[in-house]
């Protein structure tokens, strides 16, 4: 029996996992070290962590929260949790895939995102190194470089003001029929940025450094970054399986204490949030942990 099982091991889940080893809880945290920024080399714009890499910003963390005695980590992947009454309490029977079974009194979901590639040769080899979702992240390091943005619609040109602040060689690739309205292009027109709806073919890179775009038509444009914004799922479906609201968007959705609608279920990090930074990982999950101790220090008072 533990009094939170945390699924997920990363940033937000760690953050969590040290406000209740803090406050004497006896906490499971169980992950399945799938992080969706395995790839990118450095962090930036994190405060006493900018330019180091994830891994060791993860490393140093896990090593800092396990120093807790009664903080717990398991290296496996959970495939169902069961909400049960026990002497009248509400507990969670949680499983996993190497048929470990636990119980918990309360459970956070900080399992993350996965983003879908799209089906571009040489996309997912380049995500997170020179193809870029943030950039308060990485806009900084290709500032003044020939940049693009795959996009379209409203999305992409509230997107492309952000990147137009950094650099003014930029273009869009629409990857297909324009959305943009008239005002729309006009504005975009009137800053020197290039609309090419022709789809992309593939892109052309040395370890993850784009050399260059090529068109079906064959064009090819040599860039340094891109941006976009791909399609992204939760990384584990047991918070809908439980019955948890997830917004129009596709995000866990959660009240400003990281609560979800399901009684004792707690979520915090990128699955909640479209703020996908690091720092704000830490931040939600560090709130998430003095919330869920709150609320048993309630219970057991």
């Amino acid at each position: 029996m533990y009094d939170v099982i945390i699924i997920g091991g990363s940033y937000s889940g760690l953050s969590a996992a040290m406000a209740l080893g803090r406050s004497l809880r006896k906490v499971l945290i169980i992950d399945s070290g799938k992080p969706c920024n395995e790839q990118t080399p450095f962090s930036h714009n994190f405060l006493t962590q900018d330019g180091e890499t994830p891994t060791n910003i993860s490393q140093n963390a896990k090593k800092q929260v396990l120093k807790y005695p009664t903080i717990h980590f398991l290296n496996d992947k959970v495939i169902e949790i069961e909400n049960k009454t026990e002497n009248l309490e509400d507990i969670f029977g949680v499983s996993t895939n190497n048929k470990e079974k636990f119980l918990a009194k309360k459970i956070l979901f900080a399992t993350g995102l996965k983003d879908i590639m799209p089906e571009i040769k040489g996309y997912a080899e380049c995500w997170g190194i020179s193809i870029l979702h943030c950039p308060y992240c990485h806009g900084y390091e290709f500032q003044n470089e020939k940049t693009a943005l795959i996009g379209n619609g409203d999305i992409a040109f509230e997107f492309v003001k952000m990147i137009d602040n950094l650099t003014k060689k930029l273009m869009i690739f629409t990857n297909g029929k324009v959305t943009f309205t008239e005002d729309q292009t006009e504005k975009l027109a009137q800053h020197n940025i290039t609309i090419v709806e022709t789809e992309i073919e593939s892109i052309t890179h040395q370890n993850g450094q784009i050399e260059y775009l090529t068109l079906k038509n064959n064009v090819k444009h040599y860039l340094k970054a891109i941006y976009a914004r791909p399609q992204f799922v939760q990384h584990c479906d047991l918070p809908q399986k439980l019955g948890c609201n997830i917004t129009p968007q596709g995000l866990i959705e959660v009240d400003m204490f990281q609560k979800t609608n399901i009684k004792g279920i707690y979520a915090s990090g990128d699955s909640t949030t479209p703020m996908r930074a690091i720092s704000a990982s830490i931040a939600s999950g560090g709130i998430a942990g003095a919330i869920i101790n709150g609320e048993l220090v309630r219970e057991n008072f």
